[in-house]
């Protein structure tokens, strides 16, 4: 991480303290669709758009507001992200991850990260349903780190919130998450390398931001090792059959509806783990 975007995301930082709470617990970044369930968390205590923050490009895709709201959870002060810029949005890297490190700069210890996904295992899959990242595929091509910056990945997302998830919700199923860079979706042959490639959802999102968030805005160690970093907690919803797998064409329009649909159960199971962090 250069120190340019560490000082931008502790500006950032700064300004949303001196708006919001002094500090912050946990993260929670809201994929397409889960705004509602971001309302079953809670009033917030204050809401305002992202563009009022230094670093952060106004949002772009539908189903993502562009603002940021400060919530009291069960006593737990939470940060929550209604949106995220995307890597195919063409502004590169830095501003993918800029929330996760302004959020890591504001005191979280604990980043949960929430998508729309398109399911691979349709066999056992339905379209509602929620799936714990277990791990991911990086297939977009990019990273957040740059240089001899060597960060340990084999455990991105936490076995520890994983379990706390499934206290709160035993039928949940786990999976691997694929993320290619988008705009476009896959295509069959890429739905099936996937299949093949022992992955269970895919998406455009999460991967960077949870690299960034196990990173941290600590620096590099001796040696290059990257120290520091936030526990992860990956949760993918299931919007659509992935291409090829069933007669339907895939439409946003759809996962937005899948989401909203399922936004209930996505807002308990969010705020039953916050609370128990």
């Amino acid at each position: 991480m250069s120190k340019e975007a560490s000082d931008l995301a502790r500006a950032a930082a700064d300004e949303l303290r001196s708006r919001t709470f002094d500090s912050f617990d946990v993260a929670l970044v809201m994929g397409s669709g889960w705004v509602p369930a971001a309302d079953a968390l809670g009033e917030p205590a204050v809401e305002l758009p992202v563009t009022e923050l230094p670093g952060f490009a106004p949002p772009a895709v539908e189903g993502h507001s562009g603002t940021i709201r400060a919530v009291d959870v069960g006593g737990k002060r939470a940060l929550v992200f209604l949106g995220r810029t995307h890597l195919y949005e063409g502004h590169g890297v830095e501003p993918v991850v800029h929330g996760i490190r302004t959020a890591l700069a504001a005191g979280v210890s604990t980043v949960v990260l929430t998508n729309a996904a398109g399911g691979l295992r349709p066999e056992t899959q339905r379209v509602g349903d929620p799936v714990l990242i277990s791990d991911h595929l990086n297939l977009t091509g990019a990273n957040p780190l740059t240089g001899a910056t060597f960060l340990d990945l084999s455990e991105v997302y936490s076995k520890r919130l994983r379990a706390l998830a499934r206290e709160a919700d035993p039928s949940l199923a786990e999976g691997v998450y694929a993320a290619f860079r988008g705009p476009t979706y896959e295509t069959p042959a890429e739905i099936r390398m996937l299949r093949t490639m022992g992955a269970d959802v895919v998406g455009m999102s999460t991967v960077l931001e949870a690299i960034a968030a196990r990173q941290g805005l600590v620096g590099a160690g001796r040696e290059g090792e990257a120290r520091g970093g936030a526990e992860v907690l990956g949760i993918s919803l299931v919007t659509n059959v992935a291409a090829g797998l069933s007669d339907q064409h895939l439409d946003h329009e759809e996962v937005l509806a899948a989401g909203k649909a399922a936004a209930a159960r996505m807002g308990k199971l969010l705020a039953t783990v916050v609370t128990k962090l």
